[in-house]
């Protein structure tokens, strides 16, 4: 395999999800979900050498033991295709459930198991005969799905129930179901079979897992919508694609803490490491490309005043007099013959690494420096505690390459960012009240304007009761969290109104045709309620 000191783009089919690499190495199988397409990489060139004709909508991957085969979960065909890695070609499809996305095989490859998403289910193919020998119903939108590296149990992350449902190989039956999790996507386990690291999507974190208890023992911050998982195979560091932020966090496992952000494309989704441990794979879902990182500088970027402490990877390291980002030198913490640990200097733009020893000079990569972001202003400035799908605007600068953004203690979802602009769903709160609203880049957080969380409207009375269809009346409208009011409804129609106070609105009842049970629904910044027993009725007449 080739030195690689930069991170470097392969354009591939339409939006990447999967991406797993043979055991020796040497080539990755990227699962195209919008092509219906697996590309084959040579990882000593990085080229896409082959292109191979699927179902419609591939999902993940997974490979053999033995190299022998790559096995691809087709969403829409709700298939299972097997490929045959020294022809390249699809030997077999086998019939799987509705909307097949996660799939894993067991040690000694006589199995796999596949995460039916649409079904809710889990299917167990026989490899000796490609055939499914059970179903196994397990929680609601199973996606990612894990074997253990003894073969003795699969973890399958249930997207929609934010559960793990635990299924002993043995009997092929669920019996455990981890809780407290918020859109787990996958877990990977580390090769000693210890622990688990699951991605949770919603709330930008990756809990830890006691595989022995199936205790949840941690939670981690990592950046905004993580998606896909995988552990390096010395058990050092885990590697989690970020969807929202662009980024790879990398976990050290010994202190359960992240260790850095590497950047990527657009919309990483898919992850694998290399057996060696020196790159990384990550399919880019919204740029059509694979980044190959290099894991050589542990994090890659930082803030233009310094001070962020970096791993440096490499060989022959030992007894370095020197390390310099650009011209300026960094402060040495640690020194063996593959690693470096130091404090590195202020500095500006991409910055060249180098280290000096009694061998002499050599280069490791660009450490990218980011200055501090700066927020302006969020719009709006208030909303519902329950969130909803509420798009909240910050404005401000030095905003690119975002890592997270969050109102008060509640992380947001990242949809886009720019220098000058995030756009992000703000995420919901037990807790009606004002709150910070800070953003988190690779050159610090900064803290902005304040945000208010507004309570539901409650409607307790309305007087009187009973009004003329031709309208016109001064209707009470007596409540909770009714100062910021925005619209008044009659069915419908919408009426003038004043606020009076926080709990009393005076609304002038619209024309109606007569009826019972009309709805007069109230709007506030905190959301919408309604009261359903107003009554319309005919003028006496002779």
């Amino acid at each position: 395999m080739s030195v690689l000191t930069h991170a470097i783009a392969i354009p591939v089919g339409g939006n990447p999800l999967g991406v797993a690499l043979t055991p020796d190495g040497t080539r990755a199988y990227v699962a195209n979900g919008a092509s219906n397409t697996v590309n084959v990489l040579d990882t000593a060139t990085n080229i896409v050498t082959t292109t191979i004709t699927v179902g419609v909508g591939p999902r993940l991957v997974a490979i053999a033991p033995d190299g022998a085969e790559a096995y691809v979960a087709v969403a829409d065909d709700a298939l299972l295709s097997v490929i045959d890695t020294v022809t390249n070609t699809v030997t077999a499809n086998i019939p799987v459930g509705a909307g097949a996305t996660g799939v894993s095989v067991t040690p000694d490859g006589t199995r796999l198991y596949v995460a039916n998403q649409n079904a809710s289910t889990v299917s167990v193919i026989d490899t000796a005969t490609n055939t499914v020998t059970t179903t196994i119903a397990v929680g609601d939108a199973p996606t990612g799905v894990t074997v253990t590296p003894d073969g003795t149990h699969v973890y399958v992350c249930n997207l929609a129930s934010n559960t793990v449902s635990v299924i002993d190989t043995a009997t092929d039956t669920v019996t455990t179901t981890i809780t407290g999790l918020s859109g787990p996507t996958v877990v990977g386990i580390t090769a000693d079979g210890i622990r688990g690291y699951v991605s949770d999507m919603f709330t930008g974190t990756l809990s830890v897992i006691d595989i022995a208890t199936n205790a949840i023992t941690a939670s981690i911050t990592v950046g905004s919508q993580p998606r896909f998982v995988t552990v390096s195979h010395n058990g050092a560091h885990v590697y989690v694609a970020d969807y929202g932020s662009n980024t790879v966090s990398v976990i050290d496992t010994a202190t359960n803490t992240l260790a850095g952000n590497l950047r990527t494309g657009e919309g990483p989704t898919g992850v694998a490491v290399t057996p060696d441990g020196s790159r990384l794979y990550v399919t880019n879902s919204d740029g059509g490309t694979v980044s190959v990182i290099p894991l050589i500088l542990i994090p890659n970027e930082g803030s233009t005043s310094g001070g962020t402490t970096v791993t440096i990877n490499g060989h022959n390291l030992a007894n370095a007099s020197a390390v310099h980002f650009g011209t300026a030198s960094a402060t040495i913490l640690t020194d063996t013959a593959t690693s470096i640990t130091v404090i590195n200097p202020a500095g500006a733009g991409a910055a060249p690494v180098t280290v000096t020893t009694p061998g002499g000079t050599g280069s490791l990569g660009d450490f990218s420096y980011f200055p501090p972001p700066h927020i302006n202003d969020v719009i709006p400035t208030d909303g519902p505690t329950d969130s909803g799908n509420t798009t909240a605007i910050i404005t401000g600068f030095n905003l690119a390459g975002a890592i997270s953004a969050s109102f008060g203690p509640n992380r947001a979802t990242i949809q886009s960012a720019t220098d000058t602009q995030l756009t992000v769903t703000v995420a919901p709160t037990q807790d009606a009240g004002t709150v910070p609203v800070t953003v988190t880049t690779p050159g610090g957080t900064a803290t902005g304007p304040y945000y208010t969380y507004r309570p539901q409207p409650t409607i307790t009375n309305v007087t009187p009761n009973t009004v003329s269809t031709s309208g016109g009346t001064p209707v009470t409208i007596t409540g909770t969290a009714l100062s910021t009011t925005q619209q008044v409804t009659f069915e419908n129609v919408l009426a003038d109104f004043s606020i009076i106070s926080d709990t009393q609105i005076s609304a002038i009842a619209p024309q109606q045709p007569p009826g019972q049970n009309i709805a007069i629904s109230v709007t506030t910044a905190g959301g919408s309620n309604s009261w359903n027993s107003f009554t319309y009725q005919d003028n006496p007449s002779i």
